[in-house]
């Protein structure tokens, strides 16, 4: 079984910050990528308490979500028993399965990718579970992202972008990140991963944050913060 994940500590915490309501602009863009999901079968990989698995199965798919932390999965587990929508959730350490989680028409993965220490195992994962033509779309902090006032960006303060590895932020502005760190990584290793297991970049965007963001970061607001990428399986 996978090992106590970072965000079993925080889980509380972190349901009560995220919730059902899809509005954050990467969230939202990270759907319209995704497209038309009616009568199809997703893969979310790092599903934490399963906001977006239950966004997909409203919209009509059959979803399966996994993740490491077991104290997410527990609650999306409870969110399912209270509310079915037919979602399958699996405590899995999505980089290194026990077993494969099935063949989808469409993997996501929101935000979930920069928790992720064995990114090419996961990639592998995700690529490994699409038919040839399935869809592959991620959201994530803009590795580009290089902070503001009393908010992180994506390396810490003292090294450069292309310095790679987990640290933790230190911004007050960075609550999440401050508890459970973060993978940085730079863009070229995204892409390169990714055409490595056959899932070839068809579009981008770098959605603004939105006005109330904004407004309390204007200097961190003046730079790329968010990344979301959709890739088909070749």
């Amino acid at each position: 079984m996978p090992g106590a994940a970072r965000y079993d500590d925080i889980a509380d915490f972190y349901a009560a910050g995220w919730t059902d309501a899809i509005e954050d602009p990467a969230s939202v863009r990270l759907l319209d990528l995704l497209g038309a999901v009616a009568g199809r079968r997703v893969l979310e990989i790092a599903c934490g308490h399963g906001r977006v698995s239950r966004e997909l199965a409203r919209r009509g798919a059959e979803v399966v979500g996994a993740d490491i932390s077991r104290a997410l999965i527990d609650k999306a587990r409870a969110a399912e028993r209270e509310a079915p929508l037919g979602i399958r959730y699996v405590h899995e350490d999505v980089a290194h399965p026990r077993e494969p989680l099935g063949s989808f028409d469409a993997v996501v993965c929101n935000f979930g990718l920069s928790d992720i220490d064995d990114l090419e195992g996961a990639v592998a994962t995700a690529a490994g579970a699409l038919h040839p033509g399935g869809v592959f779309a991620c959201s994530i902090v803009h590795p580009c992202f290089p902070g503001g006032r009393n908010v992180s960006g994506s390396w810490p303060g003292d090294a450069t972008y292309h310095a790679e590895g987990w640290w933790r932020a230190d911004g007050e502005l960075s609550s999440l990140r401050r508890q459970v760190g973060a993978n940085h990584r730079t863009l070229s290793t995204y892409v390169t991963t990714f055409r490595r297991h056959g899932l070839w970049l068809d579009e981008l965007a770098e959605p603004e944050p939105d006005a109330a963001w904004a407004a309390t970061r204007p200097d961190a607001a003046r730079f790329p913060v968010f990344l979301v990428m959709r890739c088909v399986r070749r």
